[in-house]
């Protein structure tokens, strides 16, 4: 499992799946949301602008992110 740390309070999911580089755009973002291949928290999520916060896992494609909150 990769961890991906942010800085802000939240991170949408759309912008998360580029970040970690787990799709190559935006479009293709949306495109994987809206069919329903993406799990958040172990629940299919189909809200691309859904806000993740520390704690949060995301999978989508045999892979799994972990969110964490940097504190500092």
């Amino acid at each position: 499992m990769e961890t991906i740390t942010i800085k802000t309070e939240y991170i949408k999911l759309d912008a998360l799946l580029k970040f970690a580089a787990l799709v190559a755009s935006g479009g293709e973002a949306k495109e994987v949301v809206g069919a329903g291949l993406v799990s958040v928290n172990g629940e299919v999520c189909t809200m691309r602008g859904k806000k993740l916060r520390g704690g949060d896992t995301v999978t989508f494609g045999g892979k799994t992110v972990r969110i964490e909150a940097d504190e500092s």
